[in-house]
């Protein structure tokens, strides 16, 4: 097969699952060489050797933990060592916490907002000045359909997303002159690991419509070559997104916050 990136190198971040899964091996089918990244070496080395023997490309692992401030630096340092020029950046990695804000942990909130909203500044800006030298690239921000609303109980999560959202957008207008496309893919549930690691796996309004990982990274990928700054997953999604906006905020955060209230007895 071939696909607009043949012979290009695209870097995934969050790699070893779900999206990130499915995104790697949506590119790899299309010839596109892959740098790999995520906490998790194992996934990543076992994709690999799957992904470079199945399609005939390069692939490269660099195992990292985004939420260390450090890590988007020693990503660009890899690539850097290994002479790698990166067409495509993908930044897919980022997690929730589901629960009453006073509830979670300081730190795992913290981790994400690094994780969600920090390293994807970090890498877009380590990233881009070669893309505007050569004036062609691509950059993929996964947000989610939370990113259109205040969502109780997820809060932080649908505020990092809105902040992924909105910097796509502005960015994307930004850079479109220099020939460099940017554009926010916004799933809304998804068949993945995410919903447990977020401890919401129990939440109806989490298991609703759920889509295929596969199906996200597609439409995300043909958005983005489409040159779209945004692109919500699914008819009903955006329905969903949109329809909001004609209705009050504060109506909008209340009936979001009953769908994700904890069941009684929960404690979060």
């Amino acid at each position: 097969m071939s696909g607009p990136w043949a012979g290009k190198w695209a870097l995934v971040t969050g790699a070893s699952a779900g999206i990130g899964v499915a995104l790697a091996r949506e590119l790899a089918a299309g010839g596109t060489n892959l740098v790999l990244t995520a906490r998790r070496k194992e996934r990543l080395e076992k994709l690999a050797q799957e992904l470079s023997s199945a399609h005939k490309i390069r692939v490269e692992v660099f195992a990292a933990d985004l939420a260390q401030t450090d890590a988007p630096q020693q990503v660009f340092a890899y690539t850097l060592a290994k002479n790698i020029t990166i067409d495509l950046l993908i930044n897919n990695a980022g997690f929730g916490a589901y629960g009453a804000l006073a509830t979670v942990e300081t730190q795992r909130l913290l981790d994400m907002v690094q994780v969600n909203c920090g390293a994807v500044m970090h890498l877009t800006r380590l990233y881009l000045p070669q893309m505007l030298k050569q004036r062609r690239g691509d950059v993929l921000i996964v947000a989610s359909t939370a990113s259109f609303q205040a969502v109780p109980f997820i809060s932080t999560y649908a505020a990092t997303k809105a902040f992924d959202l909105l910097f796509a957008e502005g960015l994307a207008e930004e850079v479109k002159p220099q020939g460099v496309r940017v554009c926010a893919l916004c799933p809304g549930s998804t068949e993945s690991e995410f919903n447990e690691v977020a401890g919401q796996s129990g939440v109806a309004a989490s298991r609703k419509n759920r889509e295929t990982a596969e199906k996200v990274a597609r439409v995300g990928l043909r958005a983005l070559a489409a040159g779209k700054s945004y692109v919500i997953s699914g008819v009903g999604n955006y329905l969903g997104a949109h329809s909001q906006r004609l209705v009050p905020r504060r109506v909008v955060a209340r009936i979001a916050g009953k769908m994700f209230r904890p069941p009684a007895g929960d404690p979060a």
